[in-house]
């Protein structure tokens, strides 16, 4: 099923290819064609409208408020909520795709968005967006993410909500009982999982992600500590995640498993990886700003800080990129008005305001972002200045490619656990996944005429 829905995906990416050069897209980007034949239409906006949240029970309460919010305000439509869990999302949109039952409107983020779009299977946003009172009001580089990870056309799929970016979580009270410093630099965070682990107490000095989603953090790790700054390298054919300096540096990393970390961390994805730091002695937590209010409310505001990632011994931070989230139309839906009025509705200033003081993140609108929340947010805050003083160069990750999500999840997240219990070596890891990549950028390149 792997290699077919993959093939489908480079088949269709193909025709979407020739379809943007044969024909000029109409307002609503209707090419004549959408997912499994059906073009969908733009519908009564009224009714009820299906949507689908790529994190569900996660944002499920927040997205209730929201929808409450929006069906007052627009009592002709109804909107039924589907939760889908983040680890189940792709395969869902993918297996609908093949055989029919899309929702009118769901998340599409960044990390997803080619393979879906190379399906045909997302509604194009420009025009919308060009004629809605958001055109103005959106984070510009938010923007021109999803435009990047589309697919390499520059179409507008997903509206953006929010952005995230990596933070280490620190315990500041058990820091400070034993003396340490704070952990800003990788020779400091070294040490302190070290010295914060006794096993015998069920202590340990860090939590390591080995389920779902452990490959963006493992190349974080990675790039952070070789301070290797690009994904490809100067020719832009072959990728840089095999370099001998990155292999060093996820033999380290990897190295922390069972050491100073919980045994149960090689099956943890990140709501398990998070419960267990947030209810036990683990000193420290690579995660992200969504985590953040669920520390908040498990310890406290003084327990604990959100601070960037470490830099390294020369005070340069490198961080690869995280996925912009979003909101997109499926072009199968027969009430695509009513669909786009609610994402208009869910990112305007109040609704994304507290969408994102909900997760934690920073708002994809500008308005919302200068609310009072976010200063007030610490690792928002911090995450906000580290992006914008020269202090970090972000390693941005090959999102359009359309097997992207195939590679980084489903092919070598159970490698990557084989690596974590000593079965495969960091070497055989990467080149593995180098060779991937490589070939994916050539199938890319090759499409791209």
């Amino acid at each position: 099923m792997k290699i077919s829905i993959r093939r489908s995906r480079r088949a269709a990416m193909a025709v979407a290819l020739g379809s943007v050069l044969a024909l000029t897209a109409t307002a609503c980007g209707d090419d004549g064609s959408g997912a499994g034949g059906d073009k969908g239409s733009e519908g009564s906006g009224k009714g009820e409208i299906v949507f689908w949240d790529n994190n569900g029970g996660v944002r499920t309460d927040i997205w209730k408020k929201i929808i409450a919010d929006f069906e007052e305000a627009n009592p002709d439509i109804q909107v039924k909520y589907v939760p889908i869990a983040a680890t189940e999302y792709q395969s869902k949109v993918d297996n609908s795709i093949q055989a029919g039952g899309l929702p009118d409107v769901g998340g599409v983020g960044a990390a997803m968005l080619a393979g879906i779009a190379a399906q045909n299977a997302l509604e194009p946003l420009d025009d919308r967006l060009a004629k809605s009172s958001l055109s103005s009001k959106l984070n510009k580089d938010m923007v021109a993410s999803l435009k990047a990870a589309g697919g390499g056309d520059e179409t507008l799929y997903s509206i953006p909500t929010s952005a995230n970016n990596g933070v280490l979580y620190y315990r500041t009270d058990l820091f400070k009982k034993a003396g340490l410093d704070e952990p800003t630099t990788w020779d400091k965070f070294y040490k302190a999982a070290e010295k914060l682990t006794n096993k015998g107490k069920n202590e340990f000095g860090y939590t390591i992600r080995g389920g779902a989603g452990s490959i963006a953090q493992a190349l974080d790790a990675m790039y952070g500590q070789s301070g290797i700054t690009s994904f490809w390298d100067s020719s832009g054919e072959k990728t840089t995640v095999n370099d001998p300096k990155n292999v060093k540096a996820l033999e380290k990393y990897v190295g922390l498993y069972k050491k100073v970390t919980p045994a149960a961390d090689l099956n943890n994805d990140f709501t398990k990886m998070v419960a267990q730091w947030d209810s036990g002695t683990i000193g420290m937590l690579n995660h992200n700003l969504g985590s953040y209010q669920d520390h908040v409310k498990a310890l406290g505001v003084d327990k604990f800080r959100g601070i960037p990632q470490p830099a390294g011994a020369d005070g340069k931070r490198v961080q690869v990129s995280n996925p912009v989230d979003g909101l997109g139309v499926f072009k199968s839906s027969k009430n695509k008005d009513a669909a786009w009025k609610f994402i208009e509705f869910a990112v305007s200033q109040a609704e994304n305001s507290k969408f994102n003081e909900s997760a934690g993140q920073v708002p994809a609108n500008t308005e919302a972002a200068k609310d009072a929340w976010v200063s007030k947010a610490e690792p928002t805050k911090l995450a906000a200045a580290a992006l914008s003083d020269g202090s970090t160069t972000i390693v941005q990750l090959p999102y359009y490619l359309p097997d992207w999500n195939t590679i980084s999840k489903t092919d070598n997240e159970p490698a990557f656990q084989k690596v974590m219990n000593g079965s495969t070596s960091a070497k055989d890891f990467l080149d593995t996944l180098a060779d991937q990549l490589n070939k994916a950028q050539a199938e890319w390149n090759e499409q791209k005429g």
